[in-house]
């Protein structure tokens, strides 16, 4: 190759860097996975060093996203590096014999910690109270993204301990991998496309303008690295770790010190097969020279420390025919292609189907029936296509073309406006009408025993139900004829039906399945309103006026109400007797007011879900994970990692009986 091919070729790398960039960062849609990307770099890099061509715009000289124009930018006072990825055990060896040359006879040690897949931040601490959260950025600035950080319940709002007036941390920002399962079956049920993986859907959420919406998405920390102004030769990456902790920064348990690079390389091993076990996503393994001194010793290049190197895991992919596309119908209208796949094993499950999630996704890939594909599990939990392996082959079919009709009702397909998704607007299409019974159904919901999704489709392949408003008329006679329904079955589904007209409204409006509608927006639109009358009527700016709604929602809400079907099955709903008013609170007390709770194992007189309405009767509030913000973890039998995390907190750990003397005023 002479210099010009090498232009030509630099070019080329460059330009696929800078859109691979873009689709990371800013549209949360990667279409090359992060060894293709780090492969990309590096023969780039090679090629500048090589012919002379480095640039200082190029993407070899700069650290991740650059700042975005709708934050304030903040400027770094040490920049926030990137680290040099390997992906096999002689690259880490090379980076011990370049540690070891550079060191001399002085004695050092390695701090092992595991890689975190998600999006790092920055958060400064000024006299122990919490003054900023910026984005890594392009390293040396960031997006000043505060607001938003401090919606993350891990991150403390003021620290616990007699640390330095200035504390600067490096965290890593991340959902884990049954939250992010969850966060996309919302957004698919209120239409939205679904993240590609927990790590873009963090990135993601931390950028949006409503701290809010933000404050709704499960994004957790670990706080892995501080940046202090004084010098101390005995100080390092262990005591730091310690610090953290002891200031209630969250901090991962899976941290070990090694004396050589072999003890490192057996903890790599050991980890290559026990991450599919965490409850988060990690690609990888990060090792330090463990001694802060030896830091400016070993010196930093244009965009990574040499003190430091990751190991990426390789990705759990494997390569199959895939035999054809089919559409799947959701329950808000929405077409989903899938590829129905020869089934492969991929990291312990055998994959058969997989998302190829719009048609625009389909083109951009240019996957086609009959393509050997690449596929990837997305969080370790959710198939996807990455790639095809033989596009060239002859005889491959046209490109995939949507059809103009619904294959399961045979009506006119629509997209609208800023949408990626194909829909389908019959209210009466049978998948639809199947998957907003379920939706009725489902314990979040109307929570009716016995409803599940076989005897959903018998109800509705027998013509005895066409909505969710006439499982009220169903009587028992009309169900015995199904398959394996009895007369003892029968009866209890009828009964489970009955009860459920006793559900609070918020809980009906929840069932409803009005698009952009959640647990949470149901609760509150609930409590502003106070009955179904008043929310029907209401415009969408009135509806803006309530927390949580902004004109997506308030449009959404106004045009389910508007829909004369959607009226009919309201009023149907509303002559079966369900509750359309928000009951009066039945608060007893204000005992635990402000107070926020906890709960872990199996209480001894109660359920989880009837400590948590005494819990509220009184004033509290319950959340899911513990942080420096909890004041109390209620802890019962078996109780597993949150009794761990509230100890090493400092959180009070209380029995069922000390909450009852809690609320009687008789313990602080």
């Amino acid at each position: 190759m002479d210099k010009k091919q090498a232009k030509h070729r630099v070019a080329e790398l460059r330009d696929t860097i800078e859109k691979a960039n873009r689709a990371y960062y800013d549209e949360a849609r990667p279409f090359i996975s992060d060894k293709e990307y780090d492969e990309t770099l590096d023969e780039l890099r090679t090629l500048e060093e090589r012919y002379g061509l480095q640039t200082a715009d190029s993407p070899t000289q700069r650290v991740g996203e650059q700042p975005t124009e709708s934050f304030p930018t903040v400027q770094h006072p040490v920049p926030l590096l990137s680290l040099d990825n390997t992906y096999n055990s002689e690259d880490l060896k090379d980076f011990d014999r370049r540690v070891r040359e550079r060191l001399g006879d002085n004695k050092f040690t390695y701090a092992v910690e595991l890689k975190f897949d998600g999006a790092s931040v920055r958060l400064r601490y000024e006299d122990n109270h919490l003054t900023l959260g910026a984005t890594r950025g392009d390293g040396e600035r960031g997006d000043d993204i505060t607001q938003n950080i401090k919606t993350i319940e891990d991150v403390p709002l003021n620290l616990t301990c007699d640390g330095p007036s200035v504390l600067e941390v490096r965290g890593e920002a991340y959902m884990e991998k049954e939250a992010f399962v969850r966060l996309n079956q919302f957004r698919e049920e209120s239409g939205h496309e679904p993240f590609a993986n927990p790590r873009n859907s963090t990135a993601g959420s931390l950028k949006m303008q409503d701290p809010r919406e933000v404050s709704r998405r499960p994004i957790r920390l670990f706080a892995f690295d501080l940046i202090l102004d004084s010098v101390d030769d005995t100080r390092t990456q262990a005591s730091k770790m310690e610090l953290l902790a002891s200031c209630g920064l969250p901090v991962c348990e899976h941290f070990e010190v090694c004396s050589t690079i072999e003890e490192v390389l057996e903890i790599v091993e050991k980890w290559d097969d026990l991450r599919h076990t965490l409850p988060y996503e990690t690609d990888g393994i990060v090792v330090k020279v463990n001694e802060d001194k030896y830091r400016e010793t070993l010196g930093r290049t244009s965009k990574s420390p040499r003190w430091a190197i990751s190991y990426k895991f390789e990705a759990d992919q494997a390569a199959t025919l895939m035999e054809s596309i089919t559409l799947q119908v959701g329950r808000l209208g929405s077409i989903t292609p899938v590829a129905e796949l020869q089934p492969v094993q991929l990291a312990g499950t055998t994959v058969k189907r997989a998302s190829l999630h719009n048609e625009d996704e389909i083109h951009r890939k240019d996957i086609r029936p009959g393509d050997t594909v690449v596929v990837e599990k997305a969080g370790e939990i959710i198939p996807q296509v990455i790639s095809v392996v033989n596009p060239d082959r002859p005889g491959r079919p046209a490109p995939f073309k949507m059809p103009a009709e619904c294959p399961a009702c045979g009506s006119e397909l629509v997209k609208f406006e800023g949408e990626v998704k194909w829909r389908c607007e019959n209210q009466f299409c049978p998948p639809q009408v199947r998957e907003r019974i379920i939706h009725f159904a489902s314990r979040d919901a109307m929570d009716i025993e016995g409803l599940g999704e076989a005897v959903v489709d018998q109800l509705v392949d027998a013509g005895l139900i066409q909505t969710y408003a006439d499982l009220y008329s169903l009587q028992v006679e009309d169900i015995l004829p199904l398959e394996r329904m009895a007369e003892k079955s029968a009866q209890n589904l009828i009964r489970a039906i009955d009860r459920s007209r006793r559900q609070p409204f918020r809980r009906v409006l929840f069932a409803l399945g009005i698009r952009f509608v959640g647990k949470t927006v149901a609760k509150d639109l609930a409590n502003r309103f106070k009955t179904l009358d008043t929310l029907m009527e209401a415009d969408e700016e009135a509806l803006a006026e309530t927390d949580s709604i902004g004109p997506k929602i308030a449009g959404s809400v106004v045009a389910f109400f508007g829909n004369p079907t959607n009226r009919s099955i309201v009023e149907t709903l509303k002559n079966a007797g369900l509750t359309f008013q928000e009951e009066e609170s039945n608060q007893a007390s204000n005992k635990l007011s402000g107070k926020t709770f906890v709960l872990t194992g199996s209480l001894p007189t109660m359920t989880r879900k009837e400590a948590t309405g005494r819990i509220e009767q009184h004033g509290g509030k319950t959340t899911s994970s513990v942080s420096s913000k909890t004041d109390y973890l209620l802890a019962g039998e078996s109780a597993g990692s949150k009794l761990d995390k509230a100890k090493s907190l400092g959180v009070p750990v209380i029995t069922e009986e000390e909450l009852d003397r809690l609320i009687n005023g008789n313990i602080n």
